[in-house]
């Protein structure tokens, strides 16, 4: 083992390519925190999280006066150790988003140091279950997008080889969803999926009311439906409708998926490895959803997420939404609409440091090296 003798906190601001828009929000800028690891024998580990536009400085002050400074002399390897120490240094401000972003860009950075130290790629290190995941395609069903759009970003994914897309929900009336989910399905046919995405939209009762009209297209899941504190509701949804509920996305602790699954109040588990506080807590959460009996279909990140979709038997899709592209010497590999992991040592992720100069907003550096 070596120890840990400096840590480099960054913030790159990565622009989406195209644009992005839900019930509730848009996406408008990628802030992506980042923390660069070098142990005592050189050895460097580089970890990421991001938001979708706010708290990037909040997440980098964290690191910076909080966080960092702790990991200083520790021993890199030791990463259920450190976990647990830094979240309850901060634990007045757990469970929480900022907490837990800053969290997964130190915890990705120590396994990725991990996986480049032993020579084991991600995928094998956390687990080796699969060596390829399916695909779906989320870039073209944005909610601004109309119907036309919808319908040939739809008809493009399917002769890339995706396995289905994700169309935005949430249009004023069910009327205007059903507009737009039918198109897409005629055009698609039935052999294909077809995921629906609410970003926490609904009340309970017009997520009823939705589900039965989406249910008629017949829909792969129902993404996100109501807002992701309210487990009960979640529940009588699930217990109203054949079709699966997913949530997981906008939670932030092992113990919110744990009071899902045991009240069977979700069908699919979209934990997000960023949101979550990093690859330890994923693991977990995914392995939890397996007892249950219930797949993991992770929210963004492909990049990261093909390695742990990968390591995990109940994995099922891998959200596709390029991203890091911009910023990365290499794209991650598709073959007949199944993203392969990297053989390389790592995190799978390449990194072009001289792009990422130019979008990098935040720097700074603990320890001696």
């Amino acid at each position: 083992m070596a120890k840990i003798v400096s840590v480099e906190i960054l913030q790159a601001d990565l622009k989406p390519k195209v644009k992005r828009t839900d019930a509730v929000q848009a996406f408008e800028l990628q802030e992506t925190p980042m923390v660069r690891i070098t142990d005592a024998d050189g050895a460097v580990g580089t970890g990421y999280s991001y938001t979708i536009g706010t708290g990037g400085s909040s997440v980098a002050r964290l690191l910076d006066d909080h966080l960092a400074p702790l990991l200083i002399g520790r021993e890199a390897d030791e990463i259920e150790r450190i976990w647990p120490d830094l979240f309850y240094r901060v634990h007045a401000t757990t469970v929480g988003a900022l907490t837990s972003i800053a969290l997964a860009a130190i915890d990705t950075a120590l396994w990725d140091l991990r996986s480049r130290r032993t020579g084991i790629p991600l995928h094998r290190l956390a687990g080796g279950a699969k060596d390829s995941i399916q695909l779906y395609y989320t870039e073209g069903g944005w909610l601004h997008l109309d119907q036309a759009a919808l319908v040939e970003e739809a008809l493009q994914a399917k002769a890339r080889g995706f396995g289905g897309t994700k169309v935005k929900v949430g249009r004023p009336h069910v009327a205007e969803d059903m507009r737009r989910l039918s198109a897409v399905r005629e055009q698609v046919g039935d052999d294909w999926e077809i995921m629906t995405d609410a970003n926490q939209g609904f009340t309970l009762d017009e997520a009823v009311r939705r589900v039965r009209s989406f249910q008629e297209v017949g829909i792969a899941w129902f993404e996100e439906p109501i807002h992701a504190d309210d487990v009960r509701a979640h529940q009588r949804l699930v217990a109203s409708t054949s079709v699966p509920i997913a949530v997981g996305e906008s939670m932030y602790s092992l113990s919110q998926f744990k009071d899902y699954l045991q009240s069977d109040a979700c069908s699919i588990v979209q934990v997000d490895v960023g949101r979550i506080g990093g690859i330890t807590p994923w693991l977990k959460v995914a392995h939890m959803a397996e007892a249950f009996n219930v797949p993991v279909c992770p929210h963004f990140l492909m990049e990261l997420h093909l390695p742990l979709c990968c390591a995990v038997p109940n994995s099922r899709w891998l959200e596709y939404i390029p991203q890091l592209d911009l910023v990365t010497t290499e794209e991650i590999r598709i073959e007949n609409g199944r993203a392969i992991p990297s053989d390389k040592p790592g995190l799978g992720i390449e990194w072009d440091w001289e792009a990422l100069d130019r979008v990098i907003v935040h720097r700074s550096r603990h320890g001696g090296r």
